[in-house]
């Protein structure tokens, strides 16, 4: 693991900067990746980043799995999403209701100038010549899982057994944490940013501890 350091300033408003100032990756859009396992606080942390952001639209990758795909969603991903981006202009995507296990009306995303995409394999080999960033989530699994279990009560016990043996073998193919420019840490003030795997030189900061709550889904 890298050493950390601090820097000055707002700590989420440092790393906000940090991907404004990034070079487009995807047309005019710096499409930022945050994967980590399932309840590793994916969804809270991409919430508070996109209002650091200005309100930068976040795609959740919820929306695009489904019962039936919780990880065969690439090509859909990328029809889409990924390619209307590419050429600037407005994405199409239809989520899934995971309730009536059928996709809803078409949601809208504009080419905005970045997008957060949140969820469980956005760093996959595939989508990674599209992520101006990819930030992995830092918390091991087992603890993610039994977390993301308590949360979702026993009415999802079902659905979690067959979603760890999922992820197991989806990461075991496809590891997205090796790639990771960045690694998110929860602490008690909010969160640490670190060096990842693949760390990317220049002035950056990089590490920014966090304020406000901590994440927990």
């Amino acid at each position: 693991m890298p050493t950390s350091h601090r820097t000055p300033g707002s700590p989420i408003h440092d790393l906000a900067s940090h991907l404004r100032r990034l070079p487009p990756s995807c047309g005019p859009v710096r499409l930022i990746g945050v994967d980590g396992h399932a309840g590793s606080g994916k969804t809270t942390f991409a919430g508070q980043l996109a209002a650091a952001l200005d309100d930068a639209p976040v795609l959740h990758l919820d929306d695009i799995a489904t019962h039936e795909e919780l990880f065969a969603w690439t090509e859909r991903l990328l029809r889409q999403v990924v390619e209307p981006l590419r050429r600037g202009e407005t994405a199409r995507y239809t989520p899934y209701d995971w309730i009536a296990r059928s996709f809803g009306p078409a949601h809208e995303l504009p080419p905005a100038p970045v997008i957060l995409l949140e969820g469980v394999g956005a760093g996959r080999r595939t989508l990674r010549p599209f992520l101006a960033r990819l930030l992995w989530m830092e918390l091991p699994h087992d603890e993610a899982w039994t977390r993301g279990q308590l949360r979702d009560g026993e009415a999802q016990r079902e659905f979690w057994a067959g979603w760890v043996s999922a992820e197991h073998q989806h990461f075991a193919k496809d590891p997205s944490r090796p790639f990771a420019d960045l690694l998110v840490r929860q602490s008690p003030e909010g969160y640490e940013v670190l060096p990842g795997p693949i760390e990317t030189p220049g002035p950056d900061p990089a590490v920014t501890h966090g304020d406000g709550p901590s994440a927990m889904c």
